[in-house]
């Protein structure tokens, strides 16, 4: 059995100082763990996308997500919106 080990990062974006959402949280295993579950406690909307993890992963901390990521986070952005009913 292959030893799978989950990823998570975590996005913030605040339209008024960002030019673009940035990576403040990133890793696998316990630390992924521990995103979920700050998440969680925050109630934070989760989205499980594997291949935009792995993307997001090999970004900087506190770096912007580069033009190429702008449509698959805008979706990320949308489902949190409509998770947490904040669409004016």
């Amino acid at each position: 059995m292959a030893d799978i080990r989950k990823k998570a990062a975590a996005l913030r974006y605040d339209a008024k100082k960002d030019a673009a959402p940035k990576v403040v949280a990133k890793g696998s295993g316990k630390t992924a763990e521990r995103i979920l579950q700050i998440a969680k406690e925050h109630d934070v909307p989760i989205k499980d996308d594997p291949q935009l993890v792995e993307v997001l992963s090999t970004l900087d901390l506190y770096q912007e997500i580069p033009p190429e990521l702008y449509r698959a986070v805008a979706e990320i952005l949308a489902f949190v919106y409509r998770m947490t009913k904040k669409v004016q």
